[in-house]
């Protein structure tokens, strides 16, 4: 799909759809409970639909009603599907159901689509491998299969990604024996506080050090019920933000559900702009983003490697010189990120210099031009963002579609706010 998008200016209300992260965690937690878990308002996309379906061949007893979805679990005994578990492009629903898979005593194998089978597993397979599963694969990557069962031990985790860490922290409570993990490092560490933020609310205990490098998981636990809302997802909401800093009507943009006190770490993004110029007006459940000059400045995007093309976007139409660093892990998403935004920014004529870990952005007035969204929605709706805010003509997007996977109703909300889009 193309979409082709002109200069616009943005003004309105934009309801944020729940978290993905959140929402396949309950996934995650349903499969695993001894009762039913019931998500409110769930974030419906491409990624949530793979890991739903994946769940419900593992053995979840999935119910789907018009605002919510029941998911009555197996008691950390999931059962071998008789084929393949095609996981589509989710990566998250991947490592965290894979590790659960490995709790069963049969051979459960797993594949996606092309990007999908670009992304690691080794880390994971070998931590899983140290616990008592056997496990084989294409170099690290998908296809791959496990056997279990999961018994619990010692393991060493790779951190590049917290994902690896995540489903361990789901897997091992419902394992035989109790458990140690040690890390050297770890990025993206919110996103540990909202796996824990989970395991508490099902009455999972885990402990852990202060700086999240070694783990204690007793074994034999038994996952309770639970109801819970979604919360809205702040890595979605940074592209109305970014929008609305940039191509902002006079009295902005209203992003409704957004909950700061939840643990998403891509929360920080509003603070990080902030810093920068951003006005910004925190309400309960109603957040305005009026257009804002914004600064030049270092932003460190560890702990929020989503962020990045939203953030790239943004300060193309900084007064100065913006660094994003300490982000290497957004080269292993869904494309090289880093890579990909230095290289489809240039064709819109972007000064833009790749960092192993990052990337240096001096502010530049784009033209339009025909770019590519690699299949990544985060980048499709980046360059969508940049061809409505910065760039003077017209701008193509090929791969568009790439946007469902997280935010499917992304073209009707930007069009009901002002956008200049057309799709073809």
């Amino acid at each position: 799909m193309q979409l082709t998008v002109n200069a616009s200016h943005l003004g309105g209300e934009v309801a944020v759809p729940g978290s993905k992260s959140h929402t396949i965690r309950g996934i995650a937690a349903g499969l695993l409970s001894g009762g039913c878990v019931t998500l409110d308002s769930p974030l419906e996309s491409d990624d949530t639909a793979s890991a739903l379906n994946a769940a419900a061949r593992l053995g979840a007893v999935v119910e789907k009603h018009a605002s919510s979805w029941s998911i009555r679990g197996t008691c950390g005994k999931p059962s071998a599907p008789d084929s393949r578990l095609d996981l589509g492009n989710s990566g998250t629903g991947l490592r965290l159901l894979s590790a659960i898979a490995a709790l069963a005593g049969k051979n459960i194998a797993f594949d996606g689509d092309a990007s999908l089978r670009t992304r690691p597993m080794a880390g994971l397979l070998s931590a899983l491998t140290e616990l008592g599963a056997s496990t084989s694969s294409t170099g690290g990557r998908c296809p791959l299969e496990l056997c279990g069962p999961l018994r619990g031990g010692h393991a060493k985790v790779d951190g590049t990604t917290s994902q690896f860490l995540t489903a361990l922290l789901f897997a091992l409570p419902a394992a035989e024996h109790d458990s140690e993990l040690t890390l050297d490092f770890l990025n993206e560490k919110p996103y540990i506080d909202i796996t824990l933020d989970w395991l508490d609310a099902l009455g999972v205990r885990v402990s852990h050090s202060p700086d999240y490098l070694y783990w204690q998981i007793p074994g034999g636990q038994i996952f309770g019920s639970l109801r819970r809302t979604v919360a809205a997802d702040f890595s979605t909401a940074a592209f109305p933000l970014i929008g609305a800093i940039a191509a902002g009507r006079p009295t902005g943009v209203t992003l409704l559900n957004l909950d700061f006190n939840d643990p998403q770490g891509d929360k920080l993004i509003f603070e990080l702009l902030a810093g920068l110029g951003a006005r910004i007006e925190r309400n309960p459940g109603r957040t305005v983003v009026l257009p804002s000059p914004l600064s030049g400045g270092t932003l460190d995007l560890n702990s929020t490697p989503d962020a990045l093309p939203a953030v790239a976007v943004a300060a193309l139409n900084a007064a100065g010189e913006t660094r994003l660093v300490n982000v290497p892990q957004a080269r292993l998403k869904e494309c090289d990120r880093i890579a990909v935004m230095t290289a489809e920014l240039r064709k819109l004529g972007a000064d833009i210099e790749e960092l192993p870990d990052g990337m240096i952005i001096r502010p530049t007035r784009l033209h339009g031009g025909r770019v590519e969204s690699h299949g990544d929605h985060r980048i499709a709706m980046a360059l969508a963002i940049a061809g409505l805010s910065v760039a003077d003509g017209e701008t193509v997007i090929e791969g568009a579609e790439a946007a469902s996977v997280t935010y499917p109703a992304f073209f009707e909300d930007f069009i009901r706010l002002g956008a200049d889009f057309r799709l073809g």
